[in-house]
Formats: structure tokens, sequence, C-alpha cells
């Protein structure tokens, strides 16, 4: 029986793994950097999110960019402590980009809004000592377009703070999201148009997340291929949206994709953030969700994903 394209597909990058462990055995010596975005988990402390994540070994943290307004959002000498205090490093920030501040309005008060918003979360994340802001180019739960305007009004609106990310030592790291949430920039190659467009040092790499390349991409890992370098960081839960492990997900072709990119190195990060299935995700932010199954979330994602790495390191 013939194999099914995906399948010739997944052989490749399988076949390419195996001569990178074979010819190259040093460049798997080190492991993939996990992370973790905790806007997720509601409106519980920082001090409980980072027990956990130490707990499950993750030494990384994607915080939640809660700076809506100047009087809004984690203080730095604070935030610092609590992550020192167990051990976790600021990977990055996840710029949330709502209606009310979308780059691609087609209201000005909307526009200066994420301009307000991206000035507060670069210096933030320059001062946790980030590497990246995840920018959306559409406000996140507005699936229906505006206009045929939006990307270029997208486009003229961070072009407005590029200087800043470069400035404060900030990459932004533009995501695309599917079409059931976002109107525009979905799929990787939207994601590296839209980067040209904006044509600035500073707008130079991808946040990819496997939940939206499974309706998008029509592979995920020939996709994480596609983007190359640019991708500095990559969100992931399994198919149904829920912890890595108890859904469908190709997971090990992910892994293998990411270690042929060299994605095992510092500054790229993997960072899961199981959000459930449905429409708009964001008003998880401000729910007070379970503590054990946050806890059975993260050990379970966390466990399955080395498990599946060693699996194939070995």
């Amino acid at each position: 029986m013939s194999k099914q394209v995906f399948e010739q597909k997944n052989d490749k990058i399988r076949t390419a793994f195996q001569e990178l462990k074979k010819n190259y055995p040093e460049r798997l010596k080190n492991r993939l950097n996990l992370s973790w975005s905790n806007w997720g988990f509601g409106m519980e402390s920082l001090e409980e999110s980072a027990k956990r994540l130490q707990k499950a070994g993750i030494g990384y943290i994607e915080l939640h960019g809660n700076h809506y307004g100047p009087d809004l959002g984690y203080r730095v000498d604070e935030t610092r402590a609590i992550l020192e205090g167990h051990g976790i490093r600021t990977a990055g920030v996840c710029g949330m980009f709502s209606k009310d501040n979308d780059l691609s309005s087609n209201r000005a008060v909307d526009r200066q809004a994420a301009i307000d918003y991206l000035k507060r979360e670069i210096e933030f994340t320059s001062r946790m000592g980030g590497s990246y802001l995840l920018v959306v180019p559409g406000a996140v739960g507005r699936p229906g377009k505006y206009d045929d305007m939006e990307l270029e009004r997208s486009v003229e609106t961070l072009k407005l703070v590029a200087d800043l990310f470069v400035q404060y030592g900030v990459k932004a790291a533009v995501e695309p999201i599917r079409s059931a949430e976002v109107s525009f920039v979905h799929t990787i190659a939207d994601a590296q148009n839209y980067i040209r467009a904006v044509d600035h040092p500073g707008v130079q790499h991808i946040n990819a997340d496997v939940y939206h390349m499974q309706s998008e991409e029509s592979h995920i890992g020939e996709a994480l291929l596609a983007a190359g370098d640019q991708l500095l960081n990559l969100h992931m839960a399994d198919s149904n949206r829920c912890a890595l492990g108890e859904g469908s997900l190709d997971l090990d072709t992910i892994i293998m994709s990411l270690y042929l990119l060299g994605f095992n190195r510092e500054g790229r990060y993997v960072t899961p953030e199981p959000l459930g299935p449905g429409g708009d995700p964001y008003p998880a932010m401000y729910g007070k969700l379970d503590k054990a199954r946050l806890d059975h979330m993260v050990m379970q994602t966390a466990s399955y994903f080395r498990e599946r790495e060693n699996e194939l390191l070995k």
C-alpha cells in the first residue's frame, strides 16, 4: 500500500533527522528550551504559576503582556524577584491584541491604543531580559475583516514603533493565527509577506503556533522548515488544544523539524499554550481556573514533550 502524502513528507523529515543524528551528533547535544505562556492561567498569582513551572522543570516563561494601561500589568522588580526565586527566566512576552488595540483597525483611536500598548510592552520585555515580543497584525477574536486595507494599516501602524524594537534590543515575533480567530495573516508564508511589507530590522521574526498551523498549513513540519531562522518561538498544544499527549498531534515530526532548524540553542523556545477549543481564547485570561487541572496540564505537557524528545535522540 502506498503512503499518503503527509506520510511521505513525514518520511523526508525523519530521513533528514536520522542523517543529522548520524553525521553531526554534536548538533543534537543541547535540548530544546521549554518555556510556558502563562496568560492562560487566568487570574492566579504569578507566584503560584512560577511554583507550578518550577515543579515541572520548566526554566523559561513567556509572560502575559498585561500592560493594557500605564497603571496596569506586572511590575518589573516584583516580577523579577518572583521568577528568580523559582529559577525561571523570561523568554519573551505574549503581546495581546484585541479590537481595543488593533494594529489594523479602521478606527484611529484603536490603532493609537496599539501603539501605546507596544511602547509599554517593548520596554517591559527589555527590562525583564526577554528576547521577543509577540505581535499579532490583526485583532484576535475578530475573524471578519473591516475592509481590504487591513494589512496596509497594520504595517503602517507597526512601522511607527519599529525603531523601539531595535532601541530596546527586543525582537518582534509576528504570529500567524487561524482564520477562525483573525481576519488576515494565517500562515507562515503570510507572516513572511507581512514582515517584508514592514521592511524593518526590528520586525524580522515569527512566532508559530502548531494549533493554528493544523488548520492553515498543508504540513506543519514543512512549514516550520520554511520559516527557517525567522522562527523564534513555537507555541504548542495538542490537536484538541489541550495538554500534549492528549490528542493526535504528530509531535515527533515537529521535534525533528526543530532540530533540523538548529532550534536547540539560546534564544529559541518551545512554549506550550494549551487553551482548550473555542473561537476566542482571550476570556481565559480573566477566569479563575481549576488549580488541579492546571497542574495536570503543565506536568502532562512537560513530561510528554521530554519523553518524545528523549525517544528521538536516544
